[in-house]
């Protein structure tokens, strides 16, 4: 099977991740990368409909939503519910994520986590979803 990616960089999320003491740098930004690996038989169409394409919107409306769902103490929790959201697309058979906050230290640099999680994997999160 050939694969093809759909890529969105540099999603702003707007989030409460974290939580900082007196004189701490509090970051005012969290910048989503996302790699979704897709069959390539969703790329390469013959007739331009979006029936033959996978609609990534909804996604994007989700994970807008989940970033905004309350306070996460740690950005592994967002990363690990958007790869729970993106487990409930088929079409979807492995991904790359990466969420980074900044700033990090005197107005510069950027801390993040990334994360490849491949078919294995996302069948595991499917599986338990159906199991819960």
């Amino acid at each position: 099977m050939s694969l093809a990616s759909i890529e969105l960089r540099d999603l702003k999320l707007q989030t409460q991740i974290g939580t900082y003491g007196p004189g701490a740098i509090i970051p005012n930004q969290h910048l989503l990368d996302l790699t979704l690996w897709i069959d390539a038989k969703l790329v390469l169409i013959s007739k331009d409909l979006m029936k033959n394409v996978f609609d990534y919107d909804p996604l994007v409306i989700e994970i807008v939503r989940l970033a905004g769902d309350g306070h996460y103490e740690t950005q592994e929790r967002l990363i690990t519910r958007i790869v729970e959201a993106c487990a409930e697309y088929s079409e979807i058979k492995a991904m790359d994520i990466s969420l980074r906050k900044l700033p990090v230290h005197a107005e510069s640099g950027s801390l993040g986590v990334r994360l490849s999680v491949d078919s294995l994997t996302m069948n595991k999160f499917r599986s338990s979803r159906t199991t819960d």
